[in-house]
């Protein structure tokens, strides 16, 4: 039993948040055996998220002068939570050698999609985000999902717009081996990917007829910020990008797509990944002028000559500092990493190093100061609990919470922090964590160590007094998943 979604309220509703309704709560006390009275509390404290992040404005106090409670945030950021081995695993090798294990590991594959060599690509996309749902939570190099993940929400593509899910499969496979290496070259595998080649259009650009979309979305979006390039950059550099196709197909198939009518269509079909295909004839030929040069320029020549502004380097440091350590960063610690990242040649181990170890991302005012994303929040809560059963779950749930994988709302990717939180997707999220419960018929795990092992034992007086009234293992449960607390990291 789930709660009812609450209605959407206009964006000229008063501040006054609107809290879970008594029958909404009802639904999840029966399912749960935690009070009416305590499930709407939670849900308040939780929707006041969005306002309140940090250690100094709260009722907790940061732990993060200890070892633990700082391997534990680093964890939380860069993992989606942990098990009980992996936190044990951190704990003893300490908060610097956790870092470096993080960064240096290289990422597992995930298995094979059999799904993939589906002729046009033409499948479930539920297929695509078990299957990565699925290795989140069984891999044992959580930190590169979390990178794809990263990646995912920056460099965007959706399956609608793509309309082939095989390309987006293929994705994820380029963003996860990518994630830690060179962005001079990761930005040519994001050029030339399939799946960005036909979201952004360029697939359709001639050197006759260049399309803007990629051009502009590139720098925009993807380097160097808006405000850094002008209208005729945009219009330049889609001239010197044009020329790239999809990849050739290894065969096509005849496949019916409607049996009453006898209609087939022609589709291409794949037996292995590749990348788009740079058609000579046609490119733009002639002399271009790009961010203040004229003369012949290709594709590499467009990616160098952006990586040689100095606002590439500090807006991907300030999106990754957003990401990792706090919403509201400064200027001068975003300057200094973008230094960082600039001074490596675009190295992102070294970007990432540098952030992860930085004062700030272990000072107390970074302590819970960001929101978990919906995929965060599930996967930790799924992990917390021992659960094995829950791909299926987690994937029809993000929708509610505002994070769908594969389907961002737009080129700009998902908001972030507490754009995550809303009187809607606080409803969601006890849902969710109702109906995770509900999975585990016979019996739950000892919620014992639950509050010090996911919660820092830093606890709010509401919550400390709910779980002082909870009657057993199954309503604690409740209580922490459900928590303001659990949902920040």
């Amino acid at each position: 039993m789930s709660l009812a979604p609450l209605e959407e309220t206009s964006e000229q509703a008063p501040a006054r948040a609107r809290g879970i309704t008594r029958r909404q709560a009802l639904a999840a006390a029966v399912a749960t055996g935690v009070g009416v009275g305590a499930i709407r509390i939670l849900g308040g404290q939780m929707q006041k998220l969005g306002a309140t992040r940090t250690a100094q404005s709260s009722d907790w106090i940061s732990p993060l002068g200890a070892e633990s409670a700082r391997v534990m945030q680093l964890l939380r950021r860069t993992g989606f939570g942990f098990t009980p081995a992996q936190l044990e695993s951190a704990l003893s090798d300490g908060f610097a050698r956790t870092v470096d294990r993080l960064i240096e590991t290289k990422p597992v594959e995930p298995p094979p999609l059999a799904a993939a060599s589906t002729p046009g690509g033409q499948f479930a996309i539920a297929q695509v985000q078990q299957w990565w749902i699925d290795h989140i939570l069984t891999t044992t190099t959580p930190f590169a999902e979390r990178m794809t993940l990263f990646w995912h929400g920056h460099f965007t593509s959706d399956y609608r717009k793509t309309a082939n899910d095989t390309f987006m499969y293929w994705q994820n496979l380029t963003w996860r081996r990518m994630a830690m290496t060179n962005f001079r070259s990761m930005l040519m595998q994001v050029t030339t990917d399939p799946a960005m080649l036909r979201y952004l259009d360029l697939a359709t650009s001639t050197g006759q007829s260049p399309n803007e979309n990629y051009s502009r979305e590139l720098m925009e979006l993807f380097t160097m910020g808006a405000g850094n390039y002008t209208e005729q950059d945009v219009r330049e550099s889609a001239k010197a990008l044009a020329g790239w196709t999809l990849p050739q197909p290894d065969s096509y198939a005849t496949v019916v797509v409607d049996k009453n009518n006898n209609v087939t269509r022609r589709l291409p079909v794949y037996s292995g990944q590749k990348p788009g295909a740079f058609v000579a004839r046609r490119a733009y030929r002639g002399n271009v002028t790009y961010l203040g040069k004229t003369g012949p320029l290709d594709t590499q020549g467009v990616l160098d000559r952006i990586l040689a502004q100095p606002a590439t380097a500090t807006f991907i440091a300030g999106k990754v500092v957003q990401h990792f350590v706090t919403s509201r960063p400064s200027a001068s610690f975003v300057n200094q990493m973008g230094d960082v990242f600039r001074r490596s040649n675009y190295d992102m181990k070294t970007l990432m190093r540098a952030v992860l170890t930085s004062p700030e991302f272990i000072s107390d005012a970074s302590y819970r100061s960001l929101v978990k994303s919906p995929t965060e929040f599930m996967i930790h809560a799924a992990r917390a609990l021992g659960s094995s059963a829950g791909s299926r779950l987690l994937a029809a749930s993000g929708s509610g919470m505002g994070q769908t994988l594969f389907d961002p709302p737009d080129v700009n990717g998902w908001p972030n922090n507490e754009a995550w939180i809303s009187s809607n997707t606080v409803v969601e999220r006890v849902n969710f964590v109702t109906a995770a419960l509900a999975q585990l018929k016979t019996s739950v795990p000892s919620a014992r160590d639950a509050v010090h092992t996911h919660l820092d034992g830093v606890l709010s007086p509401q919550t400390a007094a709910l779980l002082t009234q909870a009657a057993d293992d199954r309503a604690r449960w409740f209580i922490v998943l459900a928590s303001p607390e659990f949902q920040l990291k």
